[in-house]
């Protein structure tokens, strides 16, 4: 048997509308152990502070693997078994790379990159969480761990990003990821600046240029038992709802279409 941990961090999941409550109910169903942190998270705080707490819910992960998860991160309920398989039959690798497809309204992805979230503690156990542009991404001996040479699984993340939150929320979110960006790497990068209307337009920038790419399609009952509540309780003051009312505007990148059945192509050939 290959035991698990799930390592997450929460700081006022309440107040800033975190779906906390579904998420550790999902890692419950999967993990031997679920690790919280994040509760003396500071307002103001340098960007390698991430990393660094990431680290530490894998350092106090007792698990043959460790898989660090965002609270808007979620597994389908029947991956569960395929999951704990996978992990069972990589254990000779250091990590494994699951899809993230990115959800801004419930009826709509996109998939748009592998993720090493799955780090095998019991044979690779000098991993760090300290890598990438990020400063968060698992490295082995100073190397970040490239998930195109993993293990790829079928099973994917389902990410949620602020699908719960109102404008005010991702207002005070967007500020303070913008002044911790700045005050480790001195500029303002895809933050946009200092102040609250700054920060907020530069993250509405980054949805107007992704949301056109979610082509792939699902419905409400697809989506993993866990949070399907969550969904259906959307209302029009949250960003899932409607984006905002962008989803009443958007045109959906034909490219990504010609993407969409490359891609099923190549899954079914």
């Amino acid at each position: 048997m290959t035991k698990i941990s799930i390592s997450t961090t929460m700081t006022n999941p309440n107040e800033r509308m975190d779906p906390w409550r579904e998420a550790i109910y999902c890692y419950e169903e999967i993990a031997d152990e679920v690790i919280v942190l994040g509760e003396d998270w500071p307002n103001e705080f340098k960007w390698d502070y991430i990393g660094k707490k990431f680290h530490e819910g894998f350092e106090q992960s007792k698990g043959d693997w460790v898989i660090r998860m965002d609270l808007d991160y979620f597994f389908h309920e029947n991956d569960i078994e395929y999951i704990k398989n996978l992990l069972l039959k990589s254990k000779e690798y250091p990590a494994v790379a699951f899809p993230r497809h990115q959800y801004f309204t419930p009826d709509r992805y996109q998939i748009i990159s592998y993720l090493c979230i799955a780090v095998n503690k019991k044979f690779f156990p000098n991993i760090k969480l300290n890598g990438g542009g990020d400063l968060c991404l698992p490295t082995l001996d100073n190397k970040l761990i490239n998930p195109l040479h993993m293990p790829l699984s079928k099973a994917p993340i389902w990410n949620y990003e602020m699908m719960f939150k109102t404008k005010e929320v991702i207002f005070n979110d967007r500020v303070r990821y913008a002044k911790a960006w700045y005050e480790q790497f001195g500029e303002w990068g895809v933050f946009g600046g200092g102040t609250k209307d700054e920060a907020y337009e530069a993250w509405l920038k980054l949805i107007k240029e992704r949301y056109p790419k979610h082509v792939y399609r699902t419905k409400l009952k697809n989506h993993p038992k866990y949070i399907r509540k969550r969904l259906e309780s959307l209302t029009p003051d949250k960003f899932g709802y409607d984006c905002f009312g962008l989803k009443q505007k958007v045109r959906f990148d034909k490219k990504e279409y010609i993407k969409k059945y490359i891609n099923i192509f190549k899954k079914y050939k």
